[in-house]
């Protein structure tokens, strides 16, 4: 078998994934209101795809042609394939969300009400709405030689209408567009008086579709169909021609909004000759066209479970728990002096972590705290206690990395507020994303100075802390904290890298240690000796490190991976990778984790990581992968990481040879096991 049929599609990988996201929107075992959040979920995921990886495919397809990509195919033949997948998912969405999740909430009272099932009270209420909502604040623009095409927004909502007749100038009707405010929901909540005591719904397409005749007065309406527009996302930045990153990237956050055209979604009602037109005005194909049968961004209908008061529809609420020995009024560099601390988020609090900034801000012998932000949303707590440390006059150096995909914007915003507090605030190094999760606190210390880390698999955000399983370590020990200091020495300073004592760095050093471990239990199995990797991961991409366990599974090495979303490499064919074992494993949480396992010869080494085991994380992102030495510790990630999710066969997906996934099922007399439940379950505050 050769290399390139050795790995799988990356862009069709993904397309899996997001296919066993709608398998819990159809799973019936799933609360109803969360089935339509997981459906929204698939086409939030589906956007991304399209603005990044089918943008990226696209521009390989014209710079690189006859270049084949890492699974051997060209990428005209990728986009094909890749192309037809994403059809096959976006049709099996409205399908399943017309004929089997509308009548499923309407059986439950809750009513999305189409324009002709409207009653007189409910239409005056729309009526009204349009008055004094929309109609303020509509632009209808009518295309002729004075009035070309907009520039759309990407992913905006937009109506092309089609008129006959001639306007008060006397110009003949032709086409217009009118574009739908960003400002406005695109789901309204009627009053429950209009729907007799039940949760009501309309769209606002249906209301502007009702009322668009009054933006054109005196005029034929022909038709009005909603269309969406869909645009390449990527950021790029020239090294070359960039004086101010900061300034750049606000530039760049402008242009995005009208990249190249790579989808267009239409109302399936919409006639032939009008989406050819609209598809002539994007320079997109028939094959970059989908027809849908329903709103054309079934992303906003996130909202709709929070609009409803039905706590038997939803999943039951989880209270995170903490510490016995984080309760207690004793300062947290307090206990963290004495012993690590691990935390695994949700199922424990993340607020020990943002006491701990605070608790740092407020300690008068705390004189410097070191902080990288990747993503950390439009409230933070962990900033704001970063601002009042820097207000107090103590040495705040703050990381933050303007590139991060889709949270620039917030953390251009925070960078500015940070520098105006006197925070020292870096941008990293251009060309290598700060993808780190850490934290270096230095206190006075009988006069001495002692250093304190946090060094996390998530991102220091409080939102998704609450959704994403990671794990964060709270540590003094002097190796690592020292490791810390060194990392960010090279971010913010200039030199060449220098040695760490425990902790693995991208992009120097994690992937040859990886390697390195991965043979090293290759070795021990040719010995005869017991080999075992674990390992859980986001995505699995990097070609290296798929060679490098296949060559171990060959050795007869057993491999375990539980990896989320993207997987290229091929489990289970006879071979090439007999000893290999792939699950991914979906459910009310998102695994997020990164978490490392090698048998070392009966000394089994555990490590937590910032990295998936990708390219770009492993060549052009700083990252650490930190090692979890204590044995109750390391005995609680095996556990939880590994122990329970190979054991889950409620929420768990067995991958197969060509890239395909099945359910794991729980055997006749086999009890039950989901992961996610029984942690829930183990670490509910009581």
């Amino acid at each position: 078998m050769s290399e390139s049929t050795t790995l799988l599609c990356r862009e069709l990988s993904l397309l899996q994934f997001n296919r066993r996201v709608l398998a819990q929107a159809q799973d019936v075992r799933v609360p109803l209101l969360e089935r339509l959040r997981f459906l929204c979920i698939v086409s939030s995921n589906l956007d991304e795809f399209f603005e990044v990886r089918m943008a990226w495919l696209r521009r390989t397809c014209v710079l690189q042609p006859h270049t084949a990509l890492a699974n051997g195919e060209l990428p005209a033949a990728v986009i094909h394939h890749v192309a037809a997948e994403a059809h096959h998912i976006i049709s099996e969405q409205y399908r399943l969300f017309n004929q089997e999740l509308i009548p499923a909430l309407r059986e439950e009272g809750i009513y999305f009400y189409p324009r002709r099932t409207w009653s007189e009270a409910q239409q005056q209420w729309v009526a009204d709405y349009f008055s004094r909502e929309l109609l303020p604040i509509l632009t209808p623009i009518g295309l002729d030689p004075s009035h070309p095409f907009p520039r759309l927004l990407n992913k905006s909502l937009n109506f092309v209408v089609e008129l006959e007749g001639k306007d008060a100038f006397g110009r003949t009707g032709g086409m217009a567009i009118v574009q739908a405010p960003r400002i406005l929901p695109r789901v309204l909540k009627l009053p429950a008086a209009l729907c007799d005591g039940h949760d009501g719904f309309v769209f606002l397409s249906s209301i502007l579709h009702a009322h668009v005749h009054t933006l054109f007065t005196g005029m034929t309406i022909k038709g009005c169909y909603q269309f969406r527009l869909t645009r390449d996302s990527d950021l790029s930045v020239d090294e070359e021609d960039v004086k101010n990153l900061r300034t750049a990237i606000v530039g760049e956050l402008r242009d995005r909004q009208y990249g190249s055209a790579v989808r267009l979604e239409v109302a399936d009602n919409c006639p032939e000759h009008v989406y050819d037109f609209l598809l002539g005005q994007f320079q997109l194909s028939r094959a970059e066209l989908y027809r849908v049968q329903g709103p054309v961004n079934l992303v906003r209908l996130m909202a709709v479970p929070d609009m409803v008061d039905r706590p038997d529809l939803k999943f039951t609420p989880h209270s995170p728990s903490t510490p016995q020995l984080l309760r207690k009024n004793r300062p947290l560099l307090d206990v963290v002096r004495q012993q690590d601390v691990l935390l695994h988020h949700p199922y424990q609090s993340f607020e020990p972590t943002v006491r701990l900034i605070q608790q740092a801000a407020r300690d008068p012998d705390v004189v410097a705290i070191k902080m990288t932000i990747y993503r950390t949303g439009s409230n933070s707590d962990l900033v704001a206690a970063l601002m009042a440390a820097a207000s107090a006059g103590k040495q705040v150096t703050v990381v933050v990395e303007l590139m991060a995909r889709f949270d620039e914007e917030n953390n251009v915003n925070w960078a500015s507020k940070l520098e105006a507090v006197g925070a020292h605030v870096v941008y990293g190094v251009f060309g290598y994303k700060i993808h780190a999760k850490m934290v270096l606190i230095v206190r006075r210390e009988e006069g001495q100075l002692k250093r304190y880390a946090h060094l996390g698999t998530g991102n220091y955000h409080q939102g998704t802390s609450r959704l994403y399983t990671d794990f964060g370590l709270m540590t003094a020990d002097e190796a690592i904290t020292a490791d810390v200091n060194t990392v960010f020495m090279e971010i913010t300073g200039l030199g060449q890298p220098n040695r760490l004592h425990k902790i693995a760095q991208s992009p120097f050093t994690l992937h040859k240690m990886l390697l390195a471990s991965i043979e090293h239990e290759t070795a021990a199995a040719k010995a005869g000796k017991p080999a075992r990797i674990m390992a859980k991961m986001n995505s699995l991409v990097e070609p290296s490190i798929v060679a490098a366990l296949y060559e171990a599974s060959a050795a007869g090495v057993q491999i375990d991976l539980v990896v989320r979303g993207i997987c290229v490499l091929r489990p289970g064919v006879p071979g090439l990778s007999d000893n290999i074992r792939v699950r991914s494993i979906i459910g009310r949480l998102l695994e997020h984790a990164r978490v490392f396992y090698f048998e070392n010869h009966g000394h089994s080494k555990v490590w937590i990581s910032s990295a998936d085991w990708m390219g770009r994380n492993l060549f052009r992102r700083v990252e650490t992968c930190v090692p979890v030495e204590n044995p109750p510790l390391k005995a609680r990630i095996i556990r939880e990481a590994f122990t329970l999710a190979l054991a889950d066969n409620q929420r768990a997906w067995l991958m197969q040879p060509d890239g395909s996934y099945v359910r794991a099922e729980a055997q006749d007399n086999t009890a039950k096991i989901n992961l996610q439940d029984t942690l829930l379950h183990e670490y509910e505050q009581h």
